[in-house]
């Protein structure tokens, strides 16, 4: 195949937007990919989620995990305590950003709407959770380093 098909080739491609393409003539062949560089960002999830039925894996065994009132205490075990902050991934739950640091808020404290609460650890990503209202934290309901499942109530606040 003559070179400048090839580079006739790459120039469509890159005003294509295309990620690959692949080109036979006769025998020959040609396939020209672009390569990508992406970076993994962390991601700031907001807790709004409602609890619904996900599959959760343990040990292998795919289940559902019905977020109710019998199972690890549902967001209407604490609705009358205040607002419910629940996990809207499986993970694992960290109080602080590392284990020297001291953790993002405690009980007692007041928060404010956006400001960060915990870290969930997902498939190697760190995902900030943050408050979705104001007010004062009065429960914690998960400890640094547990697993938590989709749904999970993590945090109860008294709105102001």
């Amino acid at each position: 195949m003559d070179i400048r098909k090839v580079k006739k080739l790459i120039e469509l491609l890159e005003e294509s937007g295309m990620a690959e393409i692949e080109i036979h003539e006769g025998e020959e062949s040609v396939r020209i990919s672009r390569g990508s560089s992406t970076t993994v960002a962390p991601q700031v999830v907001h807790a709004l989620t409602p609890p619904v039925a996900a599959p959760v894996s343990h040990g292998g065994d795919v289940f559902k995990s019905h977020i109710n009132n019998e199972s690890h205490g549902g967001r209407d075990d604490y609705a009358d305590a205040g607002h419910v902050i629940t996990s809207p991934m499986v993970g694992v739950f960290y109080a602080s950003p590392s284990p020297e640091d001291p953790p993002f808020v405690s009980k007692g404290q007041q928060v404010k709407a956006g400001e960060t609460l915990c870290i969930i650890e997902a498939m190697k990503i760190m995902n900030q959770i943050e408050a979705d209202v104001s007010g004062k934290l009065i429960k914690v309901l998960v400890d640094s380093g547990e697993a938590v499942e989709y749904g999970q109530p993590l945090f109860v606040i008294e709105e102001n």
